[in-house]
């Protein structure tokens, strides 16, 4: 696991022992970023679910402008490896769970430009985030959600104001839904 570009390029990321992660894929995390392209410059990014950072961490390393990493059991290893990756000035850990921390960036009106999703899969965690995220009003006017999620979860939710726009397989067991805010007719904005 590891930078894949950027100014941290190539950077080692470290993960916690013993605990049974399962990080974004590099070849996964490189097709995200090639789709995402040139916006990620100057953005501002909430991880949630983040592990090792590795999403975060990359998109800082890619030119954002700042990065919330969210995920109650790893903060020591989300400081270590941003300091590692020299890019720990911009980058801001949350220990706590995604759904409270959801709710206080709601409460404190905070919106981001990208919101990565990546819980464990099939336990219906990315579709309970993403309800959230709806709720609460998190998505910047032009900003995207990106959810990793098991292959075999295909049942999108039915959210008000946020639609699917885009989704990508990775293999049987890794897919990627992209989400933006709807218009006022229900289009995508």
């Amino acid at each position: 696991m590891r930078i894949i570009a950027g100014t941290a390029r190539g950077t080692r990321l470290r993960a916690p022992k013993g605990w049974d992660t399962r990080p974004t894929a590099d070849r996964v995390k490189e097709s995200l970023f090639d789709i995402l392209g040139a916006r990620v410059q100057n953005a501002c990014v909430l991880d949630l679910f983040a592990g090792t950072g590795a999403l975060g961490l990359e998109a800082l390393s890619r030119g954002a402008a700042h990065a919330v990493l969210v995920d109650k059991a790893t903060a020591a290893v989300l400081r270590e490896n941003a300091a590692h990756t020299r890019l720990a000035e911009r980058t801001e850990i949350r220990a706590g769970d995604a759904f409270s921390e959801l709710a206080r960036f709601s409460r404190e009106e905070r919106a981001f430009d990208f919101i990565f999703c990546d819980p464990p899969y099939r336990l219906g965690l990315w579709e309970r985030a993403l309800a959230s995220i709806d709720a609460g009003a998190l998505l910047a006017k032009d900003g995207v959600v990106v959810c990793e999620h098991g292959a075999d979860e295909n049942e999108l939710p039915a959210l008000s104001s946020l639609a699917c726009i885009d989704r990508r397989s990775y293999g049987r067991t890794t897919q990627l839904s992209f989400w933006k805010r709807c218009g006022k007719e229900g289009g995508v904005s």
